[in-house]
């Protein structure tokens, strides 16, 4: 009793201190740690001094200098596509990721970086750190690596995971730490990359039975690797970017060697264990075939992102890039069709807008989001749900992806997965006449215009766009997803909504909104009445 009382005295006084740095903190401009000297470094100079370099410097030389690319759909394909580019990289690994799981997919990735940074690969590896939970610290033992570098994007004061603590921090420090880096980018050899919705973690690899996101990944070969990587620079070098052997961690050799034995039993336990993705990371699929050149689609595309300090850009304080105006300018094109799949839907009046604006001119707008049943984030669906009669009235199509889908087909998911009713939609596009096509990490939100860093490529390409609007209408179908429509019995009364969809083939509507559970319709609406579009 005396030890466990101990114990809590140690925690009280842990919490305190956490507080006493949050408070601290209130007043800085910058993140703790900003003043730790840090040395810049810039991606691979000449890739072509690299097996994948010379590749893709061969395949776009004979497609007239364009890059090729390619959609990864299934959660797997993402996986082995990063485990199987760390094998083939030589010389450089760059991810800059908004989560890095310390999971069971997290951990199998920092083997192969671990193998990778035994054989010279230099390896640069930045996270953000909102959404941290327990065991996510341990990503940071790589930097004990002598050629792995880790850094934490605007990191909090407190180190550990306790969501109470950090929420105090939060609570006097908000003005810094709601700024958040939500960019998805892995580039190898500074010469192919992979781009899109994918943070790590067994969830969205589509692994894990008990929560599964189906997103997207757009693998980038040839010259606009470079351009992706110039932007990681940008980020890495910047004065939100830290060191994260300036934050204290206490980290040590002992550590580090434990770490690396865990990892290393940690492959050898689920090769054993005959798990699917270990095997198929050592058949060389997908990513054999993408060096071979087969199923690439060689074409132009314009990359679009937020500068890392976007709030002083977006308030005209420093000049910079932002992605919200470009995706506005490509919507805004649209003469037919502008197909919207994202999970946060939260417009504003500059996403009312323009929906506005493409219906007076008769485009046909339609929208797949997550339903309440789905969604991940309730906070998120209690601003979306404010606009969806506006946006019905307005002639836009909604769909709510259901949790339990009828059809594998575009979703990403394995068939035995199905019966488990745990999917959610994570990826991010967007597809314009079916002729253009905007893949990356920004939600159609106002977090993501104003709060998160984000970014993604406008590919103009017809096969590629289409393949996305195949993707669209794969998961808007009735067997997986609600048709919600907007219905009056007479003209005075209220408008109401219908959620349509097909179950075993039979039609079946509700009145109803589908919550998956009473407790979460509860807390949605109550979420509603707070005033929070501008975080959501």
């Amino acid at each position: 009793m005396a030890i466990k009382a101990s114990h809590a005295r140690l925690h009280v006084r842990f919490a305190l201190l956490a507080v006493l740095l949050a408070l601290t903190a209130g007043c800085a401009t910058l993140p703790p740690g900003s003043d730790y000297p840090k040395i810049p470094s810039a991606a691979l100079a000449d890739p072509a001094t690299t097996a994948l370099g010379r590749r893709f410097v061969a395949l776009s030389r004979d497609h007239g200098g364009r890059s090729g690319y390619r959609l990864l759909h299934a959660g797997e394909d993402g996986l082995l596509a990063r485990a199987q580019m760390t094998d083939a990289a030589e010389r450089t690994l760059d991810l800059q990721y908004y989560i890095f799981r310390g999971d069971k997919t997290g951990l199998l990735l920092c083997e192969a970086l671990l193998r990778a940074a035994d054989r010279g690969v230099r390896i640069r590896v930045l996270v953000d750190e909102a959404e941290r939970v327990r065991g996510d610290e341990r990503i940071e033992l790589l930097d004990a690596h002598p050629n792995v570098e880790v850094r934490i994007f605007n990191p909090f004061a407190y180190r550990g995971t306790s969501r109470r603590v950090r929420a105090v921090e939060f609570l006097f420090n908000a003005s810094r730490l709601d700024y958040r880096m939500h960019n998805k980018l892995f580039v190898a050899d500074n010469a192919v990359a992979l781009i899109g919705g994918r943070n790590i973690g067994d969830e969205y690899f589509q692994i894990d039975p008990e929560s599964q996101y189906g997103d997207d990944d757009l693998f980038v070969g040839g010259p606009m690797a470079q351009q992706l990587s110039r932007t990681f620079d940008e980020y890495w070098n910047s004065a939100l970017a830290i060191p994260v052997a300036s934050l204290n961690t206490g980290l040590t050799g002992e550590q580090f060697k434990a770490f690396r034995k865990h990892v290393m039993e940690h492959r050898n336990t689920l090769a054993r264990a005959g798990a699917d993705y270990v095997k198929r990371i050592a058949a060389g699929e997908p990513f054999r075939s993408i060096a071979a050149g087969k199923q690439l689609i060689f074409t132009d595309a314009e990359l679009v992102y937020d500068s890392p300090d976007k709030k002083r850009v977006d308030r005209g304080e420093i000049p910079g890039q932002l992605i919200f105006p470009k995706l506005i300018e490509a919507a805004a094109a649209a003469r037919s069709e502008f197909l919207i799949v994202t999970p946060f839907f939260v417009p504003g009046t500059d996403g009312m807008r323009l929906l506005d604006e493409l219906r007076k001119r008769n485009v046909r707008v339609r929208l797949l989001t997550n339903s309440l049943e789905s969604t991940p984030e309730l906070l998120a669906h209690s601003g979306y749900i404010n606009y969806r009669e506006p946006l019905l009235q307005r002639g836009v199509e909604l769909y709510e992806l259901r949790a339990r889908l009828g059809s594998s087909r575009g979703s990403g998911e394995r068939p035995w997965l199905l019966t488990y009713g745990t999917y959610a939609l994570h990826a991010k596009m967007f597809v314009i006449d079916r002729a253009r096509v905007l893949i990356g990490s920004v939600n159609f939100d106002l977090r993501s215009w104003h709060l998160n860093t984000e970014i993604g490529l406008i590919i103009k390409n017809d096969e590629l766009a289409q393949q996305s609007a195949a993707r669209f209408d794969a998961l808007a179908q009735p067997a997986n997803s609600y048709g919600v429509e907007l219905r009056q019995r007479d003209a005075d009364e209220r408008p109401y909504l219908l959620w349509v969809t097909h179950d075993q083939g039979q039609i079946v509507a509700s009145i109803e909104e589908p919550a998956g559970g009473e407790n979460r319709r509860e807390k949605v609406e109550f979420f509603r009445l707070l005033p929070l579009d501008a975080e959501l």
